[in-house]
């Protein structure tokens, strides 16, 4: 099989070469010798750093199989798995089970995280010796790790095993009952809130830790305006910390939440001025990574209305168009920066070798997003309804369509 595009922007070294009649011999497309005259954008696949894939444990809200699917379908040819599993992976034997799923039902390259500490509980390290060679790195994610000690601790070890510290970022002292954003939203319709503290506290914390420990440093999900300027400022110190935001945060606030499930996550949509904080950020480097936190519940999970749905959405596959029509469409950053942030900072920061992965949109293509299409076993997403542009044409993993 071949395609033939009549005119197709390649990314290569981190900008766009144009060119004509370009044949991809041999490796995708669904018909014989398909011509295509739109011009036609070849990325590197995307990097996805933060997914829940919920297996082994919690195959009723999403498998290794439908997950991995999903991000084919949006464009992702690599992804690392949070370790909020059972058994939790803190050890080899836990995270062997994991492992055997992956390699049976992965569609496309999946990279666990082992966890911090045993089961997850804060209180003692894991086995990270034993699971360094398989993974991504090490996280604690869906839960901050409360203890100063039991973090430095993490990090002097992950510093010797030359692995990451991929820190999900909360005092659980600061969130209280909250579960939206401390704003104006909350405060008008009677909601518990959680304020931005709750995460740039941490964040300062293990900047001193990582200072002192000279550990590799990873902020999840960063939402906050205060969070942002931390990581830039340690950045200038010469900390070795980088840092990803998701593309509900740049691109929603508290102000479009709804009294739907399908808006609450954690952490939560915050203001105009942290998403805007988000975006500078984003732009001059600050943030190095998009992550979607791809998060499947089930929908009677997410029926229970902000209050008392469960935490999370999901994103694989509603990505690269949200962000393309939010962020480049409108000159908020250059396309180059986009495909940077989605594929290639992430791949260099966790050393995952993404060669011969790339995936084909059509950027002057619109649709219209609807849940009920999507891989993914979650439906849960507040960009339900939402006209996007940039539709994906194929996803190519090592050489083979997906």
């Amino acid at each position: 099989m071949s395609a033939v595009f009549d005119r197709a922007y390649v990314y290569k070294d981190g900008s766009f070469v144009f060119k004509k009649n370009v044949l991809l011999d041999g490796v995708f497309i669904n018909s014989e010798n398909k011509i295509f005259s739109n011009d036609i954008y070849i990325f590197p696949g995307f990097v996805d750093v933060h997914v829940h894939l919920r297996e082994p444990g919690f195959s009723f809200k999403e498998t290794v199989l439908t997950g991995s699917a999903a991000a084919a379908n949006g464009g992702f040819t690599a992804v690392c798995t949070m370790p909020n599993l059972s058994p939790v992976p803190d050890c080899k034997q836990n995270l062997q089970k994991q492992l055997d799923i992956i390699k049976r039902d992965g569609k496309i390259q999946i990279i666990p995280f082992g966890s911090i500490t045993v089961g997850q509980a804060g209180k003692e390290l894991s086995d990270m010796e034993g699971m360094a060679p398989f993974v991504a790195g090490f996280s604690d994610d869906g839960r901050g790790v409360q203890s100063k000690e039991i973090m430095r601790a993490a990090m002097e070890r992950a510093k010797a095993l030359d692995k990451v510290i991929s820190a999900h970022c909360e005092d659980m002292s600061l969130v209280g009952k909250g579960y939206i954003h401390d704003g104006e939203y909350a405060r008008a319709h009677g909601h518990a809130g959680i304020p931005s503290e709750s995460e740039w506290r941490q964040i300062a914390r293990d900047i001193e830790l990582c200072a002192a420990t000279g550990c590799a440093y990873h902020v999840c999900h960063v939402s906050a305006k205060e969070s942002v300027e931390l990581i830039r400022q340690a950045k200038k110190s010469g900390v070795n910390v980088t840092c990803e935001t998701a593309p509900h945060y740049l691109t929603l606030t508290d102000g479009d939440l709804q009294e739907d499930g399908r808006f609450k996550m954690n952490p939560p949509l915050r203001s105009a001025d942290d998403r805007d904080a988000l975006i500078e950020g984003l732009r001059d480097g600050t943030v190095d990574m998009i992550a979607t936190d791809h998060a499947p519940h089930t929908a009677e999970e997410k029926s229970r209305g902000l209050r008392d749905s469960l935490m999370g959405i999901v994103g694989l596959e509603t990505a690269f168009p949200v962000l393309y029509t939010g962020l480049v469409k409108t000159g908020k950053i250059s396309l180059e920066r986009l495909v940077e942030a989605m594929s290639i900072a992430p791949a260099k920061r966790f050393g995952i070798d993404n060669g011969e992965c790339f995936t084909l949109f059509d950027l002057n293509d619109s649709f219209v997003i609807d849940s009920d299409k999507f891989l993914s076993m979650g439906r849960a997403t507040p960009f339900e309804g939402m006209e996007v542009y940039g539709k994906r044409i194929s996803t190519v993993y090592k050489g083979e369509e997906i």
